[in-house]
């Protein structure tokens, strides 16, 4: 009998096989990964080492701002690193200068700390909110529940995820969390220790859950009013995401008082580099220089190879107006899944998210998904690998769509086109 699919070639078979138990072997097995053993990819294409081509709708995370393989990284990288790839920070060098300026100049006054990650950003912004409070004995930072903010000992402290702290008890001291978007409960939980406030504009980890613009205005009133510090960390909604350079941006978009609003502190990474390690927090003055010689240090951060990458990916973003691409192709995008939402209301239940950040919660008690085992999220994600499509599952219901700032139409009009295939499969 003639097979409709024919096997891949053993040889490839083979290194699949191979690829996985090297992992299997020789890697610490902290992660849940996807059968998927992939090779090379251009643009938001990749393809697995048995050939099989996919549309990437997840980005690594909110991580490949101009996709795959993008000429403009490797030409900063080439050139950079026929020049200087890494100084130590008792040094000065032009990138990292340039690299702080421009970042002042998308938020406002302020300065900025070179770090290589999200987490390391965020472990900034607590020592920051401990050195403010630090001579009023005021140590503590309250932050939401369903937050996410790293994986160091302080960064799962600081989120509000219970999975996530398991097996690492005892937990960092003084951090409180209270529900996302409630005001007053955030009121309510200020304490004569309380030093700052830190929060997502968009929750991703937690389900792609936008703050409100009421919410957002009344924090830094009450941060003014408590001289707290209002951080925000922007790692994954930040970087023109939203279509805005950072998400308040855009939620405040024409929002009386929203034009005057500002955070004191902001962690960045993901998409600031493009798949390049690099993080950084900015500061807003008065308390830019809090944070003084020896208080603070990386090795890495800030080197001038992963400055050089971070530039080139602000100038490219600025003249193919990736912006606007992020904000009119990701509207596009959401109405889209919103149709699918209204057509198949027994597998997608709602659709939320701004620009590139987008999200479909699954309908509970999907009959495909009955009986036990994996969350319906992990198993609409293999279903859409599956049909060739990459996204990433969140929670126990949500899949997220993080796509490169430079998605085109007819992308999203071909991963529109996959996603209602596997929806409709278990529509019926």
């Amino acid at each position: 009998m003639k097979e409709l699919v024919p096997q891949p070639p053993a040889i490839v078979r083979n290194d699949v096989i191979e690829i996985q138990s090297l992992f299997q072997q020789n890697v610490v097995p902290s992660y849940g990964r996807f059968d998927l053993v992939l090779s090379h990819g251009s643009g938001s294409q990749i393809w697995d080492i048995t050939g099989k081509r996919y549309l990437d709708f997840g980005g690594g995370i909110a991580v490949t701002a101009l996709g795959h393989a993008p000429p403009a990284i490797t030409e900063a990288l080439i050139e950079q690193s026929r020049k200087l790839v890494h100084v130590s920070n008792f040094y000065y060098h032009a990138p990292q200068g340039r690299l702080a300026q421009a970042l002042v100049s998308l938020i406002g006054p302020g300065k900025c700390f070179f770090a290589n990650s999200g987490a390391e950003a965020n472990e900034g912004l607590f020592k920051l909110a401990r050195k403010f409070g630090h001579d009023e004995g005021r140590f503590e930072v309250i932050t939401a529940l369903n937050s996410f903010h790293g994986r160091t000992l302080a960064a799962i402290a600081a989120t509000g995820q219970e999975k996530i702290k398991k097996g690492f008890e005892p937990a960092v001291p003084g951090f409180r969390h209270v529900p996302y978007n409630d005001l007053a409960a955030m009121h309510a939980a200020i304490s004569p220790a309380t030093a700052a406030i830190l929060i997502e504009g968009i929750q991703g980890e937690g389900g792609v859950t936008p703050a409100t613009p009421e919410y957002l205005l009344g924090l830094r009133q009450l941060c003014d009013e408590k001289k707290l510090l209002l951080l925000m960390d922007g790692v994954q909604c930040g970087h023109f995401r939203t279509g805005r350079f950072q998400s308040y941006q855009r939620i405040l978009e024409g929002v009386p008082g929203g034009d005057k609003f500002i955070p004191d502190g902001i962690s960045m990474a993901k998409s600031l580099g493009g798949g390049f390690p690099i993080g950084a927090f900015w500061v807003r003055q008065p308390y830019a220089d809090l944070l003084s010689a020896g208080t603070h240090g990386t090795t890495y951060g800030g080197s001038p190879l992963g400055c050089a990458v971070a530039l080139k990916i602000l100038e490219v973003i600025h003249r193919e107006k990736l912006a606007d691409n992020a904000r009119q192709t990701g509207a596009f995008f959401k109405a889209g899944l919103e149709q699918l939402a209204q057509k198949y209301p027994g597998v997608i239940q709602t659709v939320r998210g701004v620009g590139m950040m987008l999200a479909i919660e699954l309908a509970p008690n999907i009959s495909a998904f009955a009986g036990e085992g994996k969350t319906a999220a992990v198993r609409f994600t293999n279903l859409l690998h599956a049909a060739g499509l990459l996204a990433i599952p969140t929670a126990t219901q949500i899949v997220r769509f993080l796509p490169a700032l430079n998605l085109h139409r007819g992308e999203v009009e071909e991963g529109l086109k996959i996603i209602e295939s596997v929806t409709a499969s278990l529509a019926g």
